[in-house]
């Protein structure tokens, strides 16, 4: 038998998706892969369901549908203040995860080098060594999850082609300051390097941090390339509805490249989504407060039961140290949890280059019930700790 990639020989399943079938396994909670438990806004799924006997049924435009598109820059603009051509600046992708790989490969070449901060979300990783990149990871230092910025300048002297930031951030929560992102625009601009930036969460932001587009820094727009999504925003994680943002020459390389991976999303899909993407103000600030409710709920829930963790800024996700608990091993204790404690996590290892093995992922995009039973288990975590020793 011929030899498989010497590319991927390195690569594992998602984790994140393994802890779903670990946590389906033992009927746990899964509080590991980020999506909702409750439904998208109905005036999304109403139109859904007109679309389904009406249509379209058949391709939508390569890089998406026009009147899709035309939202999707109506709303960038609404939030950004930045004018975006619906026709040459967008393509739309199947989900953040195609619109992020879709960049990639429209930007580096093999053996150039991508700048990835850690911890990060498992895919970019993977995302530069599919393109044949190598990944220069810069430490967040927890709990602040702060940068230094000579080890970030030292990144980018090694020649880096891009740098990914994921702004507000998954697994850590936290949202980049202006300060911050103007740093790294500096030396992006000094080195002459792409931003591809991960904005997926710009909506589930906690006061008073403030999401702030990388691309509407002085002298960044030609040089940032935005990869999103409407998955978090409206609850319509299945519907894998992505897009990338970006000037007119990035974009027609990334059309290119998005017509070979997946022709095209599922034009039924991008119909009925038209009419989220046109939601008023309002619809906005009801889901900051909701989803502050659940964040103040759930971390309120661990606060109570004495585990130690970082507070989000951003996204719906909280990073717990379980140090106190002697892990050595943090996959083996996230399985023995969804098992035995009925609460499944992410293994913290997973999101970090250093070897890292004292913190587990939770995520709170869950209704009341579902949050108040999974604070009822974890409130048994210490005992079981105790007695499986």
């Amino acid at each position: 038998m011929p030899q498989l990639s010497t590319r991927t020989a390195h690569f594992t399943d998602s984790v994140i998706r393994r802890m779903t079938r670990v946590a389906n396994k033992y009927g746990a909670i899964n509080l590991s892969q980020g999506f909702p438990d409750f439904d998208p806004p109905k005036e999304i799924t109403e139109r859904l369901a007109e679309v389904s006997s009406k249509g379209p049924h058949q391709y939508a435009l390569t890089w998406g549908a026009q009147n899709f598109r035309e939202a999707l820059a109506e709303k960038h603009e609404r939030f950004s203040g930045q004018r975006i051509d619906p026709d040459k600046e967008i393509v739309v992708t199947c989900g953040s995860t195609e619109a992020m790989m879709a960049a990639m490969m429209s930007v580096t070449n093999p053996g150039d080098k991508v700048i990835v901060f850690s911890p990060f979300y498992e895919n970019y990783g993977a995302d530069a060594i599919l393109s044949g990149a190598e990944p220069i990871y810069v430490s967040l230092s927890p709990p602040g999850f702060g940068f230094d910025h000579a080890d970030l300048e030292n990144a980018f002297k090694q020649g880096a082609k891009a740098i990914i930031v994921c702004n507000p951030s998954n697994p850590s929560g936290k949202v980049f300051t202006y300060e911050e992102l103007s740093e790294i625009a500096e030396l992006a601009k000094k080195y002459d390097t792409f931003v591809i930036t991960d904005e997926v969460y710009e909506h589930i932001i906690y006061e008073p941090y403030k999401h702030v587009y990388m691309s509407t820094l002085p002298d960044m727009k030609d040089r940032t390339i935005i990869c999103n999504s409407l998955s978090k925003t409206y609850s319509i994680t299945g519907w894998r509805l992505g897009y990338v943002i970006a000037n007119e020459n990035v974009i027609d390389r990334v059309k290119k490249v998005h017509d070979f991976l997946t022709v095209g999303a599922a034009a039924p899909l991008m119909e009925a989504a038209v009419t989220g993407l046109r939601f008023g103000d309002e619809y906005y600030e009801e889901l900051r407060k909701h989803y502050t409710h659940m964040k103040n709920l759930f971390l309120g829930g661990l606060r109570d039961i004495g585990l130690k963790f970082t507070e989000p800024q951003g996204a719906y996700y909280v990073m717990v140290n379980v140090s106190e608990f002697g892990v050595k091993d943090d996959t083996a204790f996230s399985e023995w949890m969804a098992e035995n404690v009925g609460v499944a996590p992410v293994p913290g290892s997973s999101f970090f280059k250093e070897n890292i093995q004292n913190y587990i992922r939770l995520h709170f995009a869950k209704n009341d019930d579902t949050l108040n039973e999974a604070i009822e288990r974890l409130s048994h975590l210490k005992d079981k700790v105790a007695n499986a020793k």
